[in-house]
């Protein structure tokens, strides 16, 4: 099992608050175990841009991501256009990254991998 599997087999956890985002540290292991994905500028966010040929395959991805982000109780910000959609995750509660957030993107990516 890669590092990336086990990511996506992950379920998120509820998250309230009162715990600290993760350190960098860790945020650049977890971000290792995901393609595509960057961290935002903010520090606080991982965002991933993904394309498609046509409108409704892009409403095809946004319909799936949000089945996902339901699933998961953990919801992106999201843009989407006629052929792409921008996803950023970040755990508002705490004000910045949580593992919730790489569970949610490995998740993301297997919905075009998988």
């Amino acid at each position: 099992m890669t590092e990336q599997e086990s990511l996506s087999q992950k379920r998120c956890r509820p998250c309230e608050g009162g715990v600290a985002p993760l350190d960098e540290e860790r945020v650049a292991v977890l971000l290792g175990q995901l393609d595509g994905w960057q961290t935002g500028a903010d520090g606080a966010s991982i965002l991933r841009r993904f394309e498609f040929k046509d409108f409704y395959r892009t409403m095809a991805f946004v319909n799936a991501l949000a089945w996902v982000a339901n699933q998961e109780d953990h919801h992106p910000d999201f843009k989407a256009g006629y052929n792409y959609c921008e996803v950023r995750f970040t755990t508002h509660a705490i004000g910045g990254l949580s593992e919730n957030d790489f569970i949610c993107a490995a998740k993301t990516q297997e919905l075009l991998e998988g």
